[in-house]
């Protein structure tokens, strides 16, 4: 009844406009005050300081800056480039160099919101020159957007595996094939629709051009890789990964002679405001699962959940449709981060791989970013493009089925997740 009572409290908080973080704030303490503790609240700041106490936490920032340097040095031009010369030629080629470029940018930014900012304004422009309307231009950019938080870096999943207490480097691994998966189900879509539509075919570019614009952007692209091979090699943990990322990117601005002070402070700003924003949510976070401890909320829902959904199917089937509608409404992290602990018992009692289950919740919950009410992709595009927010849910709202085609892939087909991870790290 606590959990369930929280949850509410949460809800009802973000429904009323009320910030992310406070909202988990107090859902803590209305928590605490249900299940009896009203008066020892001084539970609240032990918790949230045991929350925060974590140096797997560190991690968080150093990726954030990592990315937030990226999008100020201006690599989206180089990336938009690369992409373009790669595919341009086929029919619809924008549209499609618009998916993969957001493959490619995903590889920096790990965040979808940043996706659409850095990119958007690049990929509408030279999509509306070419005869593409600004909403299917704004939709194709919010909808690849959701690539960003699958394929490594992704600060979702960096958050989820603190939260799971599971490897950084398994996940960021899971999430390779599933983003492509993503991409390649976008532009099966689009290249359907360009035929249907008779959308234009740019010049092929020849083998001279791909080559500049390949090493053009070389330095950008293997951000990822970097960050990998520290993790798997044993290097560097996670937060070491994140300082070695942020320090290559510095001598990366050096190089490409787009390092300014003024983007630095830019960049630290941006990464000072989301990493207190994540990192409190994380530490609020722990309060109401204390409460959820104490009152033994996860063990009777799993109980519950076994009795009502014994199979396996079944759950992730009643779980993606529960998590589709809470995207839809709620931020994804704090969605996330609340619910996690209630129902990771379940997903081990039912034998799911819980790397596996994290990447199918981060999907799920991403897709909200292109639905409303919520859909702050949408809204991004909305500044961006000029088109009322209902002219691009619209025109978005198609791009919903290859993305729940490759959702359904990844649930229910766990190799598409586990493979690689399986393969580099090993089984378990």
């Amino acid at each position: 009844m606590a959990g369930l009572l929280i949850i509410l409290v949460f809800m009802l908080l973000l429904l009323l406009s009320v910030p992310v973080v406070t909202s988990i704030g107090l859902a803590g303490i209305a928590g605490l005050n249900i299940a009896g503790f009203g008066d020892a609240l001084f539970i609240a700041p032990q918790q949230l300081l045991q929350g925060v106490d974590n140096t797997a936490l560190l991690a968080i920032p150093f990726f954030i800056l990592a990315g937030s340097l990226l999008n100020v040095l201006g690599m989206t031009d180089r990336i938009f480039a690369f992409a373009s010369s790669l595919v341009g030629h086929f029919r619809g080629g924008l549209a499609q160099v618009n998916i993969l470029a957001s493959l490619f940018f995903s590889g920096i930014s790990g965040a979808a919101v940043a996706d659409c900012a850095a990119l958007g304004t690049v990929e509408v422009k030279a999509m509306t020159s070419r005869g593409y309307s600004a909403e299917f231009a704004g939709a194709v950019t919010a909808a690849s957007s959701i690539v960003g938080p699958i394929f490594p870096p992704s600060i979702p999943l960096l958050i989820y595996a603190y939260v799971a207490n599971e490897s950084v480097g398994r996940l960021f691994l899971a999430g390779i094939f599933p983003a492509l998966v993503i991409t390649a189900g976008l532009m099966i879509y689009v290249a359907i629709l360009a035929r249907l539509r008779a959308f234009p075919i740019e010049k092929k570019a020849d083998f001279v051009t791909i080559k500049a614009s390949a090493l053009d952007g070389f330095f950008a692209l293997v951000a990822p890789f970097i960050i990998l091979t520290c993790l798997l090699s044993g290097i560097a943990t996670a937060s070491e990964a994140g300082v070695i990322t942020s320090f290559y990117v510095l001598v990366l601005g050096l190089y490409y002679r787009s390092l300014t002070w003024a983007r630095v402070v830019q960049a630290v700003r941006d990464t000072t405001y989301l990493s207190v924003m994540v990192i409190l949510m994380l530490g609020f976070s722990k309060i109401i699962a204390w409460v959820l401890a104490i009152t033994q909320t996860p063990q009777l829902l799993a109980e519950m959940t076994l009795t009502s959904l014994d199979a396996h199917w079944l759950f992730i089937l009643a779980y993606i449709a529960l998590f589709l509608i809470l995207g839809m409404v709620f931020d994804t992290l704090g969605a996330m981060i609340i619910l996690m602990p209630v129902v990771l018992p379940i997903v081990d009692l039912l034998a799911i791989d819980r790397v596996q289950f994290g990447i199918v919740t981060v999907l799920t919950l991403m897709i909200g970013v292109l639905t409303p009410p919520m859909g702050i992709a949408l809204y991004v595009m909305t500044d961006i493009t000029k088109q009322p927010f209902e002219v691009l849910a619209r025109a978005a709202m198609p791009f919903l089925v290859p993305l729940l085609a490759a959702l359904m892939l990844v649930a229910f087909v766990p190799e598409i997740s586990l493979f690689l991870p399986n393969l580099i790290i090993g089984e378990r």
